[in-house]
């Protein structure tokens, strides 16, 4: 399948619903979803009716989807997700970075050099001119990835959980990165990426 975005080891494509298997076995596996849902399992009926439709929605004012699947690039082996995706439905100024990756890739890089080549994407070629991401202020792995990606606290907020998981109590934290900041430290073209679509 045609690639939306590749770097030197992913390759980020559109999802079908062929990839309702890769995530179901994503989602049900319980230190993936630690920080999502408390490492509660996810049925098939859910990945069917709620994940999948949210995964190929297209976005126009981007003028392609707002999640990628992500696979090795010398194998094709499935890795997980990145989200991009407008806050607003109308315009592409501010959108959403997110990434949800599979355990054998954590600790490798992916989830940065992915990130990465979005927020370069997102800057030289959709314009984009905020990006923004979220996690629990206890997801010390994710808030790594946000910092390496370029991204700043923001700042601290409780959000809405509708059932508690251990940490919520601490809160969430928000990252940013603008434009302005990005073209400021020459990050312009920094991640290898090649846009192919």
């Amino acid at each position: 399948m045609h690639a939306f975005l590749e770097t030197d080891r992913l390759a980020l494509r559109p999802f079908t619903t062929a990839d309702a298997d890769h995530l179901l076995a994503l989602d049900n596996d319980p230190e993936v979803m630690r920080f999502i849902n408390g490492g509660r399992p996810t049925s098939r009926e859910a990945i069917l009716t709620r994940t999948l439709p949210r995964l190929l929605h297209d976005h126009p004012c981007l003028g392609t989807r707002g999640y990628w699947a992500a696979e090795e690039k010398a194998t094709g082996t499935f890795l997980g997700w990145f989200e991009f995706r407008p806050l607003d439905e109308h315009s592409p100024a501010v959108v959403e970075l997110g990434y949800r990756l599979n355990r054998a890739s954590w600790g490798r890089g992916h989830a940065t050099e992915g990130a990465r080549a979005l927020i370069d994407k997102g800057f030289t070629e959709l314009g984009v001119e905020r990006v923004t991401a979220n996690t629990m202020a206890v997801n010390v792995r994710s808030r790594r990835v946000m910092e390496k990606a370029g991204l700043t606290f923001l700042r601290h907020f409780t959000g809405d959980w509708p059932e508690k998981i251990a940490g919520s109590e601490q809160g969430e934290v928000e990252y940013v990165l603008d434009r302005r900041e990005w073209e400021r430290r020459g990050e312009g073209g920094a991640a290898t990426a090649t846009a192919t679509g």
